[in-house]
This record gives C-alpha cells, structure tokens and sequence, in this order.
C-alpha cells in the first residue's frame, strides 16, 4: 500500500450532508437524472419515472437535473428529447412527494435562435426568466439548489450571482450553486452571495479539481457535488477496450474513450476491481467510497437510468475504506493515468478549468 495520506473513513448511509452555509442537508449519495434524457444512448420515459420513484422509495433525497438536459447536442448531432425534457420528467415522477426530495437544476445553457448549437448565458434578465420557466417544468414554487451550468465570458459571474441573489431574496431559489469553475471566479461569486455548492467532474478518473478547487472550497465551506463520480462507466468494471458505443452516445466524442485511448486509460482500473473484489464490493462501489472518504463535503451524483444501479451506488456508503486504501487508490490513478481530454472542443467550451500547480 502507498504512504498514508490525509483522509477520513467513509460517511455512514445515515449520515446526512448539509449544502455549504444553507439549511439543506441531503443523504450522501444523489441521482444525476441527465442521462434519462439524453447523452447516453436511448432511455424510455415510463421507466425513468419508475427509477425516480423508486429512488425516494430506497431514501435518495438529492435529485440533480438541467433545464438543457434533453436539448439538441451539440452540434445538433442529436436532437433527444427537447429543451427541458429532464425537468418536466422529473416534475412528472416527484408529484406529492415534493418534500421528500432536494430539488438541484441549473441554468446559462440554452439553443442558439435556430437551435443548431448550445450556447451560454448569464445576463441577469436570463436568470430570472430561466428560473421561472425551470419552476414551471418542475411543478414547483421553489428551487432548492439553483446551479450557474457553464460561464458566459461575456458577463462577468459577479451581474450573474447578483441575480442569482435576487432569486434567493423571492424566495423562488433557496440556495445558489456553480459548476466548473476556476478558485478565481469561485471567490468573485461567493463574495457576491454564499456558495452553497460546486458541482464539477471529479472522481478517481477525473481529480483536476484537486488543482486548488477542493482546497477553496473547503476554507469557503463549499460543498462539492461531484458529476460523473464513476468516470462515465469507466470506473464499474464494465469496459473492455474493446467497447464501443452508441451513435447517440457522448462517449463516442470523447477522447478518453477513443480506440487509442481506452485501453490505456482501463488499466488503472483493474487494481480498482482488484481491490474491490478483495473487499466483496463492487468497482464502482469502491469508487464512490473513495471520494466519500475526501477530507471536504462531497455529494456524488452518479446517473442512471435503471433501479437496480440505483441500489448498488447507495450501498457505497456502507463501504469501509481505510486511509491506507484511499492513498493506494489515488497513487493509482494518479495525474496522468487517464490520457486525453475530458472533453472534445465542442462540449469543453464554458469549462473554466483549473490551471495547473
């Protein structure tokens, strides 16, 4: 095993998480509902709304969503659902049991006019126009966790927040949230109105944030909601480098799943299913311990679209995951294990990424 480093034991199943300096606490494991309309190859509404359902059934608390989940992509390579499609699911699956569940979508990423491409914005007539048609969709007098989705560099994020604020103060919005952002423009907003939470990509597969962004957020006492935790299915187990994906698929743009790159990028992996099967867990099990073993406050948000994923990721919490074993993990995927961007050009644009040091 590697040299011990700073960690903490995993969070119990019933332990619960509070969302920065606001009232929300939440269970420590949520649903990304994003790929129940689009990115992921074809989903069936009846048996999403089935899965949400289920989720509150088994105590999933924490709901993540987007008023552009469901929009063309990119490119209009595929036109899924329609804008706003995750949002009217979701406001269609948690119908009388709005109080059971935290409540997080996001806006500042919309169609262009003759919806051909996505494009972003934070002009603050936009939040609050957006904000309303997100509580529509919802069926919803308030939003829990409102999210700036991507930046636009045409607004500074201080006239953005400011109206993000204005939300809170309605008492449409109860909390606000960023997404891949730099620790610079985490500050600048978080002077503006508290930051209750930082949603980015962050897992064994994907750690850039440990570029200065975990460390802000803990002096900030900002929590972290962590998208794709399980590296897109990488982390589960259950690619070969053989794999191949659907047209419709985002993975088949990725360039940490090309043909040239799979391979490399799957033999970390294998010391995860080595260790995971040592422990009678699963890989992806494993995974979700790891960051829940991150000295800061962290809530994944592994997607799915089928109850029975739903059920394993949850078990994660009960995962005993010693310190020795998250030094191990991490010297394993350690920076430059995973080769290629995380994104093609197209799907990077409004990631403000963290520099390197």
């Amino acid at each position: 095993m590697a040299e011990l480093r700073e960690g903490r034991p995993s969070i119990a199943g019933s332990a619960r998480v509070r969302l920065g300096h606001s009232e929300l606490t939440v269970r420590p494991i949520g649903l990304g509902c994003m790929g129940m309309s689009q990115f992921y190859g074809a989903a069936d509404d009846a048996e999403s709304i089935a899965t949400l359902r289920a989720a509150v059934d088994m105590g999933v608390d924490f709901f993540d969503t987007s008023d552009i989940y469901g929009a063309a992509d990119v490119g209009a390579r595929a036109n899924i659902r329609g804008f706003g499609h995750n949002e009217h699911l979701i406001g269609n699956a948690i119908g009388g049991r709005r109080n059971e569940v935290v409540l997080a979508t996001k806006f500042g990423a919309r169609l262009n006019a003759d919806r051909t491409r996505v494009i972003f914005d934070g002009r603050p007539e936009y939040v609050n126009a957006a904000c309303e048609a997100s509580l529509r969709r919802l069926g919803v007098e308030t939003i829990d966790l409102y999210y700036y989705h991507r930046l636009d560099p045409n607004v500074p994020i201080e006239d953005t927040v400011g109206a993000m604020a204005e939300l809170v103060q309605a008492g449409k919005v109860r909390s606000v949230g960023l997404s891949e952002v730099s620790p610079e423009l985490i500050r600048r907003a978080h002077a503006v109105h508290p930051i209750a939470a930082l949603q980015s990509e962050y897992s064994l597969w994907e750690r850039r944030l440990e570029r200065g962004i975990t460390a802000t957020c803990r002096e900030l006492g900002i929590t972290v909601v962590p998208y794709s935790p399980l590296g897109r299915s990488a982390l589960t187990g259950a690619l070969t480098p053989n794999s191949t994906f659907a047209p419709t698929d985002f993975r088949t743009t990725n360039p940490r799943f090309s043909a040239t790159n799979l391979a490399t990028n799957l033999r970390p992996v294998e010391a995860l299913k080595r260790l995971s099967m040592q422990k009678g867990c699963k890989p992806g099990q494993l995974a979700l311990a790891w960051l829940l073993a991150q000295p800061l406050d962290v809530v994944p948000i592994p997607g799915t679209k089928r109850k029975e994923y739903v059920r394993e990721n949850l078990a994660a919490t009960n995962i005993a995951i010693s310190a020795d074993e998250v030094a191990y993990l991490s010297e394993v995927f350690s920076p430059g294990s995973i080769i290629g961007a995380r994104y093609d050009s197209a799907h990077a644009a409004g990631v403000d990424e963290p520099r390197d040091g």
